[in-house]
């Protein structure tokens, strides 16, 4: 058993819960990599040729970074706010991917792309120095018409081409200076929390050209606000959300933040419901989240049943997702999504198995073959759902939710225990993997004790046998 992760730990991990010592051995060590990640950014700007990084941007690199040490004696938990900001990892890996090109690519001189990536480092640097309350002064620019301050919110410049923005902390005032542009006021509250008007990071200002960050209330007292973010610049970059049709969502007006919060606030019982083990990881684990637009076949408001989600890897503690039709659906999105963060977080830690990566496997969630690591991604989210729905059946008063939760909870299970033999007869799982698979089958068993009524089992079993059977016609096996 791997000395990283204590096997009370794991098994806890195997049932998909985690108290506060699992759960936090996850964190520290994501947090780790990102400190890690990102002197490794610094280290291969100043090793990297002249052509990829100018002496002007390695000398802006090494001002910002100081600007950072200054800011994290000040306040090192702000500081630490803005570089483990889930969306900050995105970033950090672009950057250091642009900084180790090698071949023609690394004597044409920088993309502009990278030139953008690295000179978003002083929008950093200078959110943390916000954060930690820091008087200081600094030169930005602003591209495609906002200049970003990561986790507080961005000003809007009205102009697609870069353009030179001042900025200036005193006190608890932010002052940003646009060019040609009369300056924009934001004022701070003291300890940097949630404003009372829901802005992230407490930073409001009247001015209609700062777009602040908007933060949902926490989900348990003592957790933080989460940040509904639809300003980071990297919160779809590099992913293939493109390819399936789909987008980050534009700034959202009035009532969509109106709908989110409510649909936000309904959710956060439901996770109680669901497990108190699910608010906790919740609470714990989710620290971002970016809304998508609705996916094909929604209504133009966005308000049908249909529904995007997912997570990655690069970005710890975020969820991307479309606003989900009900509060029970939200909830189950944050359930299904936070399993992924928590299993890549793992196999972070410790190697699951050691099986290739070709696509082969029939997944009933999935119209594609799936790698055995996706599978046993899958698997792990979906029993997840089902202990969730499982619970929410058995507590809910009303005939219609209950019946709902039901044939949730009963396509689940169907579904997972389609998969559970694939990843138990494995002769590559590791040691660590073997005690996650054995304890997901004997979560499995322990759902069972509790089954649905059986017309939904039956509709289940027919849904799986369905699927099965034309995965196998399209994909010829």
């Amino acid at each position: 058993m791997s000395a990283a992760v204590p096997e009370g730990a794991l098994r806890e991990l195997g049932r998909t819960e985690g108290g506060a010592e699992a759960l936090g051995l996850l964190v520290r060590d994501q947090h780790t990599r990102r400190l890690v990640l990102l002197r490794a950014l610094l280290d291969a700007a100043a090793d990297a040729p002249a052509a990829l990084c100018p002496p002007a941007a390695l000398a802006r690199l090494r001002d910002d970074w100081a600007l950072l040490e200054a800011a994290e004696r000040t306040g090192r938990t702000a500081v630490r706010t803005v570089l483990l900001y889930p969306l900050a990892g995105p970033w950090a890996q672009r950057c250091l991917h642009g900084l180790i090109a090698t071949g023609p690519a690394a004597t044409a001189g920088p993309a502009p792309e990278l030139a953008a990536d690295l000179a978003h480092f002083s929008a950093l640097a200078a959110t943390a120095a916000i954060r930690a309350r820091l008087p200081f002064r600094s030169r930005l620019t602003a591209r495609g018409g906002l200049l970003v301050l990561p986790t507080l919110g961005a000003l809007r410049t009205g102009r697609d081409e870069p353009v030179p923005v001042a900025v200036a902390l005193d006190g608890d005032r932010l002052t940003l200076r646009q060019v040609d542009a009369a300056p924009v006021t934001v004022r701070l509250t003291t300890d940097g929390a949630a404003g009372s008007d829901g802005t992230a990071g407490g930073a409001g200002s009247g001015d209609p050209r700062w777009l602040p960050v908007l933060a949902l209330p926490p989900v348990r007292p003592g957790a933080a606000p989460v940040p509904l973010d639809d300003i980071d610049p990297y919160r779809t970059a590099g992913t293939g959300v493109v390819r399936h049709g789909l987008s980050a969502a534009t700034r959202l007006d009035a009532r969509h933040r109106t709908a989110w919060a409510r649909s936000w606030a309904g959710a956060e019982p439901l996770l109680r419901t669901g497990g108190p083990h699910r608010a906790e990881e919740t609470a714990t684990l989710l620290h971002c989240l970016v809304p998508l637009a609705p996916p094909p076949g929604s209504t133009p408001g966005g308000d049908g049943s249909a529904q995007c989600s997912g997570t990655r890897r690069e970005a710890f503690g975020a969820v991307l997702t479309s606003r989900p039709a009900t509060p029970a659906f939200f909830a189950a999105t944050l359930v299904h999504e936070l399993q992924h963060t928590k299993l890549a977080a793992l196999a972070a830690l410790t190697p699951l198995h050691h099986e290739d990566g070709a696509p082969r496997h029939f997944a009933p969630w999935r119209s594609d073959p799936r790698p055995f690591d996706g599978l046993l991604q899958g698997a792990y989210s979906h029993i997840a759902l089902a202990d969730y729905w499982q619970r929410l059946a058995l507590g809910a008063d009303r005939l219609a939710a209950r019946d709902q939760a039901w044939a949730e909870h009963a396509r689940t299970s169907e579904q997972v225990g389609a998969v559970l033999p694939v990843l138990a007869g494995s002769g590559a799982l590791t040691q660590e993997g073997r005690v996650l698979v054995n304890e997901m089958i004997s979560m499995y068993h322990r759902l069972a004790d509790s089954p649905p009524p059986p017309g939904h089992r039956a509709r289940a079993a027919s849904y799986v046998r369905t699927a099965r059977m034309i995965w196998r016609q399209r994909n010829a096996t």
